[in-house]
């Protein structure tokens, strides 16, 4: 049992060994190594708070983006629709000038045609004169040969104009 049970010696000699070394350990070491462990410990928490706000940052940033991309889709679509608006003001434009020019040329057409009737109306009104002037001329050659003829014919035409 002797080599379980330690000898009193060796226990004094332990004990001031044990405490010379606490003792250098708190002179030399403990200050050292707590002050290592603080500046590591607020080293961490800086870190950690940086972490955070640059987190913050992020969700700000994430927030910022979400509202210029609802802008600018809103921008779109306000210029997509005044395009639209732009597009069919100016179909509506063009389809009022093409009916103004078409009925232009329509009325201009039929005065046209107005006239053109007009001058076949007149025309054939001259060919018809023209004829009828021939056709009784040589009807009242035919009957107006002879000097009897001639005649009558002055007589009765003297009796129609006194009738009127």
């Amino acid at each position: 049992m002797d080599l379980v049970t330690p000898g009193l010696g060796l226990i004094v000699w332990t004990t001031i060994v044990f405490l010379i070394l606490v003792f250098l350990l708190a002179k030399f070491a403990w200050k050292p190594i707590l002050g290592a462990v603080k500046t590591r410990e607020a080293a961490i928490e800086d870190a950690l708070k940086s972490a955070q706000r640059a987190r913050e940052d992020l969700k700000n940033l994430q927030a910022d983006n979400e509202k210029i991309l609802k802008e600018a889709r809103e921008e779109r679509d306000q210029i997509l629709k005044e395009g639209r608006q732009m597009r069919d003001k100016m179909v509506a434009d063009a389809k009022g000038l093409a009916s103004e020019e078409a009925d232009r040329m329509i009325a201009a057409a039929k005065e046209q045609i107005h006239h053109e009737k007009m001058a076949a109306v007149t025309e054939l009104k001259n060919q018809v004169a023209a004829l009828s002037i021939e056709m009784a001329e040589k009807i009242l050659r035919a009957e107006l040969k002879d000097q009897k003829a001639q005649t009558e014919m002055v007589e009765r035409l003297v009796d129609d104009v006194k009738l009127n």
